[in-house]
């Protein structure tokens, strides 16, 4: 893969590159209006979508940081992007052109005040995995292999101007409109901010590695602090396949459900003990071991679950909740899904749309094993999506539902079940909730 000597940094610049993909979206649309003249509809349809996911994705990733984030996290909305989308934002997860190596030893250099030649006893150049923010190497020192993750220049200087760039879209995508819509784009604005402090993530790192340390086959990397600065990390070199790698070969139903069990019981002991998760369950952020444990990587964004979102969330996970009208409509007003000035309209609408939702979403808590493999289960939840994403009365209401903490929670629950249904885990235990509800 190409790699980059430079990265555009100023507002202007990063805006100019929009307008150049947007350019670019905008001919696809005038050839899919001719195309589904000549052709079917559907397959024209199809052609659109890849044409723009291709030209919208090489956009954002010469920009890279939050704009290619956002491109990372809407990866994972399968039930809201069309498929081509998500397997072109897929790449962004961890595979998108690396700096050069010039760049590379002058963002070091930068970031450290030293070469990396001054630092390690061995230094890779070329980068061996280039994500949205940064991007890592292989090093040695003193006979330990080291990764090292430095941070794209830039990166943490353009966070709130790629935000205001893909505002307009986000808001039409999601419909979200009126008054308070600033707190969820506040809270991925701080959220996105605390992913360039490696400083912080550093002491994420250490934290989740040991507190999670007796969860059977769960690894972590060691980290190192005094080589370690607000822009680079360096750690422990992990050998092992990425989880949507490991998944691709014959590995036994033993195998894959000893995996999908430690991520499960990783996920469930933050979420109930820590009351803090890591906020950013894709692919690119699991290895898998050579003796099949689970390695986990990349603590950027980890979100705290207060109790007051906490307590309401978990207990709609209980199923006579659920059945309880009554109860069920206090903790929709709790979770800020229904507003003190929604018309009757949009209380009933919202209530039957939560309730449909939820029933199925968690489903996983309602038994003690749950099956993970089940297509069943995971094309319910792609139907649901769809169906509300076509919804002509929901565009008309007010979209801006919700407490703003659901949306790094629901990212974490949908990430998780992805990465589950991927790796077929057919009998995992529930644990906790199951026995509760």
């Amino acid at each position: 893969m190409k790699s980059i000597d430079k990265i555009p940094i100023s507002k202007i610049n990063r805006a100019s590159n929009l307008v150049q993909t947007g350019a670019k979206v905008g001919v696809n649309y005038i050839k899919y209006y001719g195309d589904k003249i000549i052709n079917n509809e559907e397959q024209a349809r199809e052609r659109l979508n890849e044409s723009n996911a291709e030209d919208i994705y090489d956009g954002l990733k010469k920009l890279k940081g939050s704009a290619l984030k956002v491109a990372q996290m809407l990866s994972m909305e399968k039930s809201i992007l069309p498929r081509a989308y998500v397997d072109k934002f897929s790449l962004s997860q961890f595979s998108v052109p690396p700096l050069s190596p010039a760049l590379v030893n002058r963002t070091f250099k930068k970031y450290f005040g030293k070469q990396p030649s001054e630092v390690y006893d061995y230094f890779d150049s070329a980068s061996r995995n280039a994500a949205s923010i940064g991007q890592v190497h292989y090093a040695k020192k003193d006979g330990k292999e080291l990764a090292v993750k430095i941070q794209y220049p830039g990166v943490a200087q353009t966070v709130a101007s790629d935000l205001a760039l893909v505002k307009p879209v986000a808001i039409k995508m999601f419909n979200i409109n009126g008054k308070g819509s600033d707190k969820y784009f506040k809270e991925v604005e701080e959220k996105l901010t605390e992913e360039t402090n490696y400083i912080l993530e550093l002491q994420q790192s250490k934290e989740i590695a040991e507190s999670c340390s007796h969860i059977d086959n769960l690894r972590f990397p060691g980290y190192y602090e005094d080589l370690s600065s607000e822009r680079i990390i360096t750690m422990d070199w992990m050998e092992g396949k990425h989880l949507s790698e490991y998944i691709q070969f014959d590995n036994s139903q033993e195998n894959l459900e000893r995996i999908g069990q430690a991520l499960w019981d990783f996920y469930m002991y933050q979420i109930h003990t820590l009351k803090k998760v890591h906020a950013d369950p894709h692919p690119g952020n699991f290895l898998v071991s050579a003796d099949h444990e689970l390695i986990v990587l990349d603590f950027g964004c980890m979100k705290e679950i207060p109790e007051e979102f906490y307590v309401p969330y978990f207990e709609l996970a209980n199923r006579e909740n659920l059945r309880n009208k009554e109860f069920f409509t206090e903790k929709m007003y709790e979770l800020e899904i229904l507003r003190p000035d929604d018309t009757p309209e949009e209380v009933a609408f919202f209530s039957k749309m939560f309730h449909e939702l939820l029933t199925v979403f968690t489903r996983p808590f309602q038994q003690e094993y749950f099956d993970f493999s089940d297509e069943t289960f995971f094309g319910e939840i792609t139907a649901l999506g769809e169906k509300y994403s076509k919804d002509t009365a929901l565009r008309k209401m007010n979209g801006n539902r919700g407490s703003k903490h659901f949306i790094y929670m629901n990212r974490t629950f949908f990430g998780l079940y992805n990465l589950m249904f991927d790796l077929k885990a057919k009998r995992v235990s529930i644990g906790k909730l199951a026995k509760a509800a």
